[in-house]
């Protein structure tokens, strides 16, 4: 919050900001792209602590990059073109949306511990707050929502304020 005082600027606090963080990327599918979207989150996660204070744990930031693999890895996999990751985000929740030329929806398969690879939705779905599969005019989007948990640091800050 900023206050005016006879015509100066006095800053009274920590201003939030008004728009979540945004950010987009895109890949061609070429090796290394999966790494790549992985490191393009973990430089979006540094940002959103910065510009928005986000207290994001190490286990958080974990469960977000793996979610981010599992859609991308998808993407890539199943579509015959470019895709793309957007990632949006606050100081208590982070969307991880793919786009895809791929027409053919997601399915998530029944739990089966003896079943080797196909778990990816099955991941995401165990990790999100929220999960969208809807088809676009080029493909589809996948859109998940995942809470940030707080550090154990921050928790015990908010639990001594009370």
């Amino acid at each position: 919050m900023i206050e005016h005082l006879d015509g100066a600027v006095i800053p009274t606090g920590f201003d939030v900001p008004v728009e979540p963080l945004r950010r987009a990327a895109h890949y061609t599918g070429e090796p290394g792209c999966i790494a790549e979207a992985r490191a393009f989150t973990a430089g979006f996660l540094e940002q959103l602590r910065t510009e928005w204070c986000a207290d994001v744990d190490r286990r958080t930031e974990g469960d977000l990059l793996l979610v981010v693999s599992e859609l991308v890895t998808n993407a890539d996999r199943h579509s015959k073109g470019p895709y793309i990751l957007e990632l949006e985000g606050t100081d208590a929740s982070v969307a991880v949306v793919v786009y895809d030329s791929s027409v053919a929806l997601p399915r998530r398969f029944p739990k089966d511990p003896q079943r080797i690879g196909r778990h990816g939705l099955e991941i995401v779905h165990a990790l999100a707050a929220e999960i969208a599969v809807e088809r676009v005019p080029v493909g589809k989007r996948v859109r998940v929502v995942m809470g940030l948990r707080l550090t154990a640091e921050a928790e015990r800050g908010m639990t001594a304020d009370r």
